[in-house]
């Protein structure tokens, strides 16, 4: 978890607190926020852009579906319309990223997408509901939610949340919910596929705002949850067509920033660490297999600058299957003692010393 200078705000949880990895005893923990403070007192259409007020009543809200923000009060949700690749592939993109920072890390990483965030009344009925374009946990094993929903005081609410505003504006309205619900670290997502119905003024880019002790939002380059993640690195990653290069090395870096910043590697997802294992392996393997492969090559010139090409195309097609280095290092110094071409391929073949 991280240290006092970077630590991230959560909201207080006791039940959650159990599993591995625990805080460090010096984490910046945010006083409880008001919860209802930033709440709208009548809900206003032109506060959720992109999105309709639909009535919907306290047994239909269950189930119901895709909300932006519902309230018990009034029953009334405002609903966005049916959603485009344009606004579902950066958060799908986020999900594809965390499974691969958690098999470098050799620990799970959640996201449960647009599952409701939960405020609950004085009797533990729905009060309000709000839901995401994504939800990430970076520690499941200890903070996931104990049920269907996130509920807000009795849950470790999610790492990261994150926005995707194609055609709404959640500054308007879901940032200021969001911090007064205690929420760590929001992304706002602009994709850089444009949409006919957003405001001229929104530029693509991601925005992180991360929650301080104050209960205050801030706008940061780079992410506290996920250490040194930057915000270009992040909107370029959303909307590329397939993973880049590029962007796959970053994932590694983050990947190991997590590692280090927990203090340890992690040991609690066998699966995660046998497939890093195999990977290591693998890459080894591979490395091994190169170096034996330059190794030839450069015995193949030394030959053929002594004793001409033709020895030296003839050595190739004699070495080509040999694999035990210290059979190659015993050719290199018979290269080099031998008199002749023909004296250092009888050599080879009776394969010892002189």
């Amino acid at each position: 978890m991280p240290t006092s200078a970077t630590a991230v705000p959560r909201s207080p949880s006791s039940s959650s607190r159990s599993a591995s990895a625990p805080p460090p005893a010096d984490a910046v923990v945010a006083p409880v926020p008001d919860a209802d403070a930033a709440a709208p007192t009548a809900l206003d259409a032109s506060e959720f852009p992109g999105c309709r007020a639909v009535r919907i009543s306290r047994e239909e809200i269950d189930g119901y579906g895709r909300v932006e923000y519902w309230d018990a009060a009034t029953e009334i949700a405002m609903v966005c319309e049916g959603v485009s690749v344009y606004h579902e592939h950066p958060s799908q993109r986020v999900a594809q990223m965390t499974t691969l920072i958690a098999l470098t890390r050799g620990s799970p990483i959640e996201t449960f997408g647009h599952a409701d965030l939960l405020l609950r009344d004085e009797h533990g009925e729905r009060r309000r509901i709000m839901q995401a374009d994504q939800t990430v946990y970076l520690y499941p094993k200890r903070d996931r939610p104990a049920g269907a929903s996130m509920v807000v005081g009795e849950d470790t609410l999610p790492d990261v949340i994150v926005e995707v505003d194609h055609t709404t504006d959640v500054r308007r309205r879901k940032l200021s919910l969001y911090e007064s619900w205690g929420l760590p670290e929001v992304w706002v997502e602009v994709p850089d596929a444009d949409s006919p119905s957003r405001a001229a003024s929104r530029e693509p880019g991601v925005t992180i705002h991360v929650l301080h002790p104050d209960g205050a939002y801030r706008e940061s380059a780079e992410s506290r949850a996920f250490p040194g993640w930057r915000a270009s690195e992040i909107h370029r990653s959303m909307n590329e067509p397939t993973l880049s290069v590029e962007t796959m090395a970053v994932l590694e870096r983050v990947a190991r920033a997590l590692r280090d910043r927990d203090g340890a590697e992690t040991r609690d997802a066998p699966f995660l660490h046998r497939m890093r294992a195999e990977g290591l392996a693998a890459g080894r393997s591979e490395g091994r297999a190169e170096g034996l492969a330059e190794q030839r090559t450069l015995l193949c010139r030394r030959a053929a600058r002594r004793f001409g090409a033709e020895t030296g195309a003839r050595l190739a097609v004699l070495i080509a299957a040999v694999d035990d280095p210290d059979h190659l290092a015993d050719i290199g110094e018979w290269i080099v003692t031998c008199a002749s071409g023909s004296a250092l391929l009888d050599r080879f073949s009776r394969r010892r010393p002189s």
